[in-house]
């Protein structure tokens, strides 16, 4: 089970279907094949050997693909590397990783310019962008003849992600091409995806949800590279390509079915909708239900650690709960795929009964070999011969999952534990509410106290009492929170999820005068 099995095989049995469309150029199987294979003799050429890890800062984009699958040919670790994160940042992660090179698009040089970066300024591979480059990089692949696949291990390294570091150092996250491939078979057999589908790459690259698309890999699909997400340049790619797979998270489709472009082009060829990362409220599932009918939804659940596919709530579920009215399914993330084991353990990590909350645990081919250089975290997260997700969750008697919370997000409040989600699905519930994200926040008196981010509707004005009273009807008066900022947007991950850690440090001080006053229960 090593990945460069994929390419030989797709250059082999598909080798004159379209592997690659970007802009105006199409490029076949045995094109992108013979490119990878280039790549792989490009890296080896600069030094590089097998083991060793280079490092890319790069958008979307066909040649970002290349150079991972050229490390993947070679037995070379690609580790790409977050562009948004501050210089620093992106030096910390190219020394933890050792990376022997730096392949960056253009527009990312000036961030790794500075004396800190002296290290690597001579082993920086520059990647032009844009359909018709003609460049360094391009030149130096027509230089070299394409070499053989090297024999690798299915245990070997294939690719080193970095977590996002939104609560500490990133740790750098170790998957094999066993781990990798393992998950592609597993989401394979829970979707049904197809040969001829055109399989769009909107989630950044330095993210593991790009890791689905390796299915698509697998089958010898069509893939586009999306540099940056915009309703109105994905709608044009949909149309243009006839894109029928896409990956997104709930903030992406909520701003794709607001957009009017969305109804303007012709969507007709987008056939299934993936999303990740949280539940979708109720009406945004109505919403893309409605701007883009006959399309099928699936909801997936996972984590760098895990490949990253760990549940999926299917399109049959999803059109369930519509049918019977029964929508709490909606929550679900869904069953384990094939090949995953899933426990929900108490804090002594014994199992707990069905429906009772704890962490989920879990253990299967697609689980990381651990974390590079992290041995503490290693004894913490891959322990007993399980990986503990950190997340909290239960399961129904269906063997549904319901995901409640992250450990960290949990709130400790006079005593009585409350998990942020219960509150936010209440907020959720508010036609004025457009986005929630709950944190909690020192409090002299409680420890700690529940404050609301609240991102109203357009044309709503919210009031603290409104919301109160609102939630009064829907959760214990303990859960509900006092304090409260009505702001124009939440700070969210390069993938969509809400950074509640940068919440905490912006209002752990919350001046209530300010925020909102603090009523009563």
């Amino acid at each position: 089970m090593i990945l460069s099995t994929l390419l030989v095989e797709n250059a082999r049995n598909h080798g004159r279907s379209t592997a690659i469309l970007d802009g105006d150029r199409a490029y076949t199987w045995k094109d992108f094949t013979d490119r990878a294979a280039r790549a792989a003799a490009a890296l080896r050429g600069l030094g590089l050997r097998r083991g060793e890890r280079y490092a890319l800062i790069m958008r979307n984009s066909f040649r970002q693909a290349e150079l991972i699958w050229a490390g993947y040919w070679s037995g070379i670790v690609p580790v790409p590397v977050n562009w948004r994160l501050s210089p620093g940042e992106i030096q910390a992660i190219l020394e933890d990783s050792e990376a022997r090179l730096v392949a960056a698009d253009e527009e990312f040089l000036a961030t790794i310019s500075g004396p800190s970066f002296a290290p690597w300024r001579n082993r920086i591979l520059k990647v032009e962008s844009g359909e018709s480059a003609t460049g360094a990089y391009e030149t130096l692949l027509a230089s070299v003849p394409p070499e053989a696949p090297a024999a690798v291990d299915e245990h070997d390294d294939a690719i080193l992600l970095y977590t996002g570091g939104t609560t500490g150092r990133s740790k750098g996250v170790r998957l094999t091409h066993r781990n990798v491939l393992a998950n592609a078979w597993q989401i394979g057999l829970s979707i049904r995806l197809r040969p001829g589908d055109v399989y769009s790459h909107v989630a950044p690259m330095f993210h593991s949800a790009d890791l689905h698309g390796t299915v698509a890999f697998m089958l010898g699909c069509t893939h586009v590279y999306v540099p940056q997400f915009t309703p109105e340049g994905i709608a044009e790619l949909i149309e243009r390509h006839r894109i029928s797979v896409a990956h997104w998270v709930p903030t992406m489709i909520k701003m794709f079915v607001d957009a009017p472009e969305a109804h303007r082009r012709d969507l007709t060829s987008l056939r299934l909708l993936f999303y990740g990362s949280s539940p979708m409220p109720l009406e945004w599932t109505q919403a893309v239900r409605a701007t883009l009918p006959g399309v099928e939804l699936y909801h997936s659940y996972g984590l760098t650690e895990t490949s990253p596919i760990l549940t999926v709530l299917d399109h049959n579920c999803v059109e369930q709960a519509f049918k019977s009215g029964e929508m709490s399914l909606l929550r679900s993330a869904g069953k384990p795929v094939p090949g995953v084991e899933l426990r929900i353990v108490d804090e002594t990590d014994r199992p707990v009964g069905t429906g009772e909350s704890g962490e989920v645990v879990v253990r299967g081919p697609n689980i990381s070999v651990g974390y590079l250089k992290r041995d503490a975290d290693m004894a913490t997260a891959f322990r007993g011969g399980w990986f503990h997700t950190g997340d909290i969750g239960r399961v129904d008697e269906d063997g549904y999952l319901y995901l409640v919370d992250r450990k960290k997000d949990m709130i400790v409040t006079g005593g009585e534990n409350v998990y942020s989600s219960e509150v936010e699905a209440a907020l959720y519930r508010h036609p004025g509410v457009a986005e929630a994200a709950v944190i909690g926040v020192p409090d002299e008196r409680l420890g700690e106290a529940l404050f609301a981010v609240i991102v109203p509707r357009s044309g709503s004005t919210l009031t603290v009492e409104e919301l109160v009273h609102h939630c009064r009807a829907h959760i214990g008066g303990y859960k509900i929170p006092r304090r409260m900022a009505f702001v124009q947007a939440l700070p969210r991950t390069a993938v969509g999820k809400v950074q509640k850690a940068l919440l905490r440090e912006m209002y752990a001080v919350a001046n209530p005068a300010k925020t909102g006053e603090r009523l009563s229960g």
